[in-house]
């Protein structure tokens, strides 16, 4: 890898998606590391199609352009996320971020085309978002770090020292840190194929679960609890 996370930095005061305005910037050659920002999104993005939304000023919205990255980049990109949100958060395979409790705090959107070789790391974390602020259908289950709004940038700094250190450290540290905080793991899932009882992940960063047919590895999907432990 070449160059450091965040630089260079575009930020836009309101934007659609920064995911969307980092793949523009990829394609168009943008460098390793080229960071882009918003105060605000109007079309943000989540897993599965859906909208990330936020208050103004109020949460971390940032999109990165990798031109190198590990295999297991989802899974450091969590641990990453995870140590920023604090130590007790624990990561729901593949990359969203819960705090006790299990409110989802974080989520991470990982895509581009590596062929032409380029990946958006994009990230959106709920650092001052206030409880209130939550549409009412996320208000049972969306969390936030209960900050404020001077502390986007300070927080968005120790990301990125997080992310250098974790897309940079050995695959067996990285499976280690999201083992230790794993959210499925002995628990009871459903996803579009089957349910069964997550076992962990292997060592490509797949979801094991145990199934009334055998052991199975998901490499990509929805994946719900079906009840609490």
């Amino acid at each position: 890898m070449t160059g450091p996370l965040g630089t260079p930095r575009v930020h836009h005061r309101r934007a659609d998606s920064t995911n969307a305005r980092a793949r523009e910037l990829a394609a168009a050659g943008a460098p390793h590391g080229t960071l882009v920002t918003a105060a605000e999104q109007t079309a943000g993005r989540g897993r599965q199609g859906r909208t990330w939304t936020a208050p103004a000023h109020r949460a971390l919205l940032a999109s990165l352009v990798l031109r190198a990255w590990p295999p297991l980049l989802p899974l450091a990109a969590a641990v990453a996320v995870a140590e920023v949100a604090g130590g007790a958060s624990a990561i729901k395979w593949p990359n969203d971020v819960l705090l006790p409790g299990g409110r989802k705090v974080a989520g991470i959107l990982v895509e581009g085309r590596p062929r032409e070789g380029w990946m958006v790391l994009g990230i959106g974390l709920n650092v001052a978002v206030r409880p209130g602020d939550f549409p009412p259908e996320l208000r049972d289950t969306a969390g936030t770090l209960g900050l404020e709004p001077a502390d986007v940038e300070p927080v968005l700094a120790a990301l990125l020292g997080g992310l250098e250190r974790w897309l940079a450290a050995p695959p067996a540290a990285v499976l280690s840190a999201f083992r230790a905080r794993d959210a499925l793991a002995g628990r009871e899932v459903a996803w579009a194929d089957g349910r069964g009882r997550a076992a962990g992940v292997d060592d490509e960063g797949h979801l094991l679960v145990e199934s009334a047919a055998g052991r199975v590895a998901l490499d990509a999907g929805e994946v719900h609890l079906t009840r609490r432990a």
